[in-house]
């Protein structure tokens, strides 16, 4: 029996130890976990349930001040923007200085 249960036993599965190239084994959090760069600066993914919570974070997350410079570049850029569609079209800027 001894040289049957050779040929019939099963074969152990090999191990594979997968090590992530660019984990930094210090503790930092699980290097499988699949997350953006925002989720920590985001208040909307916490575990709050309900739907008066979630409408509640949203509306804190619109009252948050932006950053002002932002605003500014983006007041600039849509005026420039708009100024070329209205040179595109040939529009005339007098009626406004008569």
């Amino acid at each position: 029996m001894g040289f049957l249960s050779k040929i019939t036993r099963l074969r152990k599965n090999r191990q594979y130890g997968y090590q992530p190239r660019y984990f930094d084994d210090k503790g930092k959090g699980n290097p499988f976990k699949i997350e953006t760069k925002f989720d920590q600066y985001r208040t909307t993914l916490s575990n709050q349930r309900g739907l008066k919570n979630k409408i509640n974070n949203v509306l804190d997350d619109t009252k948050r001040k932006g950053d002002r410079n932002i605003k500014l570049r983006m007041a600039v850029i849509i005026l420039v923007l708009v100024f070329i569609f209205l040179y595109i079209i040939d529009f005339d800027l007098s009626i406004f200085f008569s």
